[in-house]
């Protein structure tokens, strides 16, 4: 079937109803990172209430959120070089997450191996890095479902491994019919399912949840991710993302 050119008028007639968990990560060093550089606890409150003034605002309706939650709606700076949803400039902010766990580690271990594609100087790691995997719950009751018709139609152009464009005209024309939240398919897994929160309105909790704590180890083999608590292993080899031509190009022998 040829795609189609999806307008504001005929994205509005595809909105729906959705809500649950979403999982997110981060690398974990977020909590401790400012703690080796003072001596109190006293002295890391302040030295971090002195970084938040030097970041850029959190939007109004984002005020109430955790910070983990209200980050990437900071867009008081430009966006480097564009996401999926997300145009490079100075572009509204975009909170990527996935439907479960494992998805989102799958979307982390990706683009840790993108930054070594692109920075093929730079050594393994010799230690594996800590990451925080959380939840938490979002509902809408205008989201946009890319797999399922007639939206899933455009699979190729939603999942494209590189070229964004598409995806970035349909935010566009989703935030203009004032869409929440879009549901795609991963383009890194395999029956992995992603959501993208357009609005920090959609979260309705203002806190994470659940909270997993993962060691994620890149090196020559591909990338290893373990959870202590649920336990659960992952693991991705070299042929994992070479349908992405970065990932393909990749030198492993570092």
């Amino acid at each position: 079937m040829p795609s189609r050119t999806w307008t504001r008028a005929a994205l509005s007639s595809e909105r729906r109803r959705l809500s649950g968990p979403c999982w997110r990560v981060v690398e974990a060093q977020h909590v401790a990172s400012t703690m080796k550089v003072v001596d109190t606890l006293a002295e890391q409150n302040l030295l971090e209430t002195l970084l938040e003034g030097t970041k850029p605002p959190v939007p109004p309706e984002c005020r109430d959120l955790h910070y983990l939650l209200a980050t990437p709606f900071r867009y008081g700076a430009p966006y480097p070089t564009g996401s999926r949803f997300r145009r490079s400039g100075f572009s509204p902010g975009v909170f990527y997450a996935s439907t479960i766990a494992a998805t989102a580690v799958a979307e982390a271990a990706f683009h840790r191996l993108l930054f070594f594609a692109d920075s093929p100087r730079t050594p393994w790691p010799t230690v594996a890095g800590e990451y925080t995997v959380f939840s938490v719950k979002f509902r809408t009751a205008s989201a946009l479902d890319l797999t399922r018709p007639p939206l899933s139609a455009d699979r190729q152009r939603w999942t494209h491994v590189t070229d964004y464009s598409a995806c970035q005209d349909l935010a566009d024309r989703a935030r203009e019919g004032r869409v929440d939240v879009l549901r795609y398919a991963s383009a890194r897994l395999a029956d992995g399912v992603n959501l993208a929160l357009l609005t920090c309105k959609a979260f309705a909790s203002r806190r994470p949840e659940e909270r997993q704590t993962w060691r994620i180890d890149v090196g020559g083999n591909g990338v290893r991710a373990v959870c202590g608590f649920p336990e659960s292993r992952l693991e991705f080899d070299r042929q994992a993302f070479a349908n992405d031509p970065r990932i393909a190009a990749l030198d492993w022998e570092r």
